[in-house]
């Protein structure tokens, strides 16, 4: 491990760092192999020749853009971020996997990358987003990595039976038909990265399972890559329940939007829940992913943005009333 230090001067440390050091715990969420720690007008920086070199270029950009602006915001510094791994995302080494349509399947943004770094240094991973911004697909590509590189035996994908304004007891067909139409996400990206005879004898043999998440209860999950997609409409107990059937030589990534919840009214959330009280526990990573993740058609940005901006005005508006 090499260390470096970088003093700032001639800089306010509130207007650079942040509340709370969030622009210098951005850039650290970026580098999880290294070690970056800011101390009054200090930054310590622990890690690889090679990664402290593109750190110190990334915090040179920064103060240089403090000292033409006066100000570094959040935005300005996944800017840098993503000129920086603008560089390192087409290297060979970052393709997960080879497509079935002989594409590359790689992340495409700075935090699709955030979530292939915090799956390599965590067994449990939450990927949170809005839809559209990959994170599924990139878990899938990763779970379907580990299977071809034999690090697991078998990947498990799992999905609350709760459907956005639907009743599946009044829709026909046996629990899988039923089901299979909520889990089509899954089943497109699993037909992206593996091929179709491949696919049916793995899971015709259980080696790649798709089910309710109801059908964890009771089970023990070892030598497996486990999906827990669409959290955000678990209750509590459930997802209690999956957590804990977490085995030796496992892998996990839970995906959710808090955005779209499905959900009763007076039903909470287990993913949101479950975030509050994991947060601090150590060996478990969060990654956010944003609007400017989003890698379907371009104008689903500026849809998310709009319902964002509505959210805001309806809150602001909701708290006036009740002063």
């Amino acid at each position: 491990m090499v260390e470096k230090v970088i003093t700032l001067e001639n800089i306010s440390l509130i207007d650079f760092l942040g509340v709370q050091n969030k622009n210098i715990t951005e850039v650290a969420s970026a580098f999880p192999k290294s070690k970056i720690v800011s101390r009054g007008n200090e930054i310590r920086i622990k890690g690889s020749t090679t990664e402290i070199l593109k750190i110190n270029d990334i915090l040179n950009s920064l103060i240089e853009h403090y000292h033409k602006y006066g100000k570094v915001t959040e935005d300005n510094v996944q800017t840098y971020l993503a000129k920086e791994a603008e560089e390192k995302l087409p290297d060979e080494e970052e393709v997960l996997i080879y497509g079935t349509r002989g594409f590359t399947i790689k992340p495409k943004t700075i935090n699709q990358q955030k979530l292939v770094y915090a799956v390599r240094e965590n067994d449990l991973v939450f990927a949170l987003g809005p839809a559209g911004t990959g994170k599924t697909y990139i878990s899938v590509a990763l779970a379907v990595k580990a299977l071809k590189n034999k690090q697991v035996k078998k990947i498990i994908i799992t999905r609350p039976a709760v459907e956005a304004g639907e009743t599946l007891g009044f829709l026909p067909g046996d629990l899988k038909e039923k089901l299979d139409p909520y889990l089509r996400p899954i089943y497109d990206a699993l037909f992206d990265m593996v091929p179709s005879e491949k696919l049916r004898y793995y899971m015709e043999n259980n080696i790649i399972e798709i089910a309710p998440l109801a059908y964890m209860r009771g089970r023990t999950l070892n030598n497996a890559f486990i999906l827990l997609d669409e959290a955000q409409n678990t209750t509590p107990m459930q997802i209690k329940m999956f957590l804990t059937r977490m085995g030796p030589n496992s892998k996990v990534i839970i995906t959710g939007d808090t955005s779209q919840i499905d959900l009763p009214k007076k039903q909470k959330s287990g993913l949101i829940e479950s975030i509050k009280i994991l947060r601090p526990v150590k060996g478990i990573g969060f990654v956010e992913l944003t609007g400017k993740d989003v890698v379907r058609h371009k104008i689903v940005k500026d849809i998310i943005a709009a319902y964002d901006d509505h959210e805001k005005k309806e809150t602001e508006n909701g708290n006036r009333s009740t002063r």
